[in-house]
């Protein structure tokens, strides 16, 4: 007789309970967020980048305040600049415009001085005693000249010394060549216009004409056309 077990037969097909998820937190109330462990070094190294970020902020205020600054300084100097170059180019012209200045005052006494020569001459048409006042009007007139080559002078415009002188064509200009037995060939024989230089610079050349060589005599003369 088989033993009797306490197995219920029905129990294998009763309906078993469904298995459910272990809840760790029914007992312990709502679940927290998770926090870093208690430790000071995280805290003080965000503190630090904290603190170098507003020194940055800062410095590059200052450099964008100084950026600014600098700017303006350049703005100001460049147009200080462009009134300097203004002033100095109405400078140089005023210059060049009255360079001529002291020459003028220079040459209106000469002027002056002619005037008084031709006033001179027209008195003479009427006067008896012509032989005795052309004489003292030629003499006047050489004076203004002599005083027209000292104004001349002296504003650094001096004569070309050209008679006698081997023919330069920087400084002369040949009108003419004639032999002469008197002057080396090459030579200026005679200036028909004197020239004139201003501080070294030519202002006019002097006219001149230049010896060349006489024509050599063969001693033959002409052919007769007899026997």
């Amino acid at each position: 007789m088989p033993a009797k077990t306490d197995d219920n037969p029905r129990d294998d097909f009763a309906p078993k309970p469904e298995p459910t998820a272990p809840n760790h937190g029914a007992d312990n109330g709502p679940a927290e967020c998770p926090t870093a462990a208690p430790s000071g070094e995280p805290a003080a190294d965000a503190a630090v980048d904290f603190e170098a970020c507003v020194d940055a902020l800062a410095a590059a205020e200052a450099e964008k305040s100084e950026l600014a600054d600098a700017q303006d300084r350049l703005l100001r100097l460049q147009a200080e600049l462009e009134n300097f170059r203004k002033r100095t180019r109405r400078a140089m012209e005023e210059e060049l415009r009255y360079a001529c200045l002291p020459l003028m005052r220079d040459l209106l006494t000469v002027l002056d001085n002619l005037q008084r020569a031709i006033d001179a001459a027209d008195r003479l048409e009427n006067s008896p005693d012509r032989l005795d006042s052309s004489a003292g009007l030629l003499a006047g007139v050489r004076m203004v000249a002599e005083q027209f080559a000292l104004v001349l002078k002296q504003h650094h415009c001096q004569p070309i010394d050209a008679q006698n002188a081997r023919f330069d064509p920087h400084v002369h200009e040949a009108i003419a060549q004639w032999p002469s037995d008197e002057h080396e060939p090459g030579t200026v024989a005679q200036v028909a216009q004197v020239g004139y230089l201003l501080h070294g610079r030519v202002v006019r050349p002097s006219q001149v004409i230049v010896a060349a060589a006489p024509v050599q005599d063969t001693g033959h003369g002409p052919p007769d056309g007899g026997e």
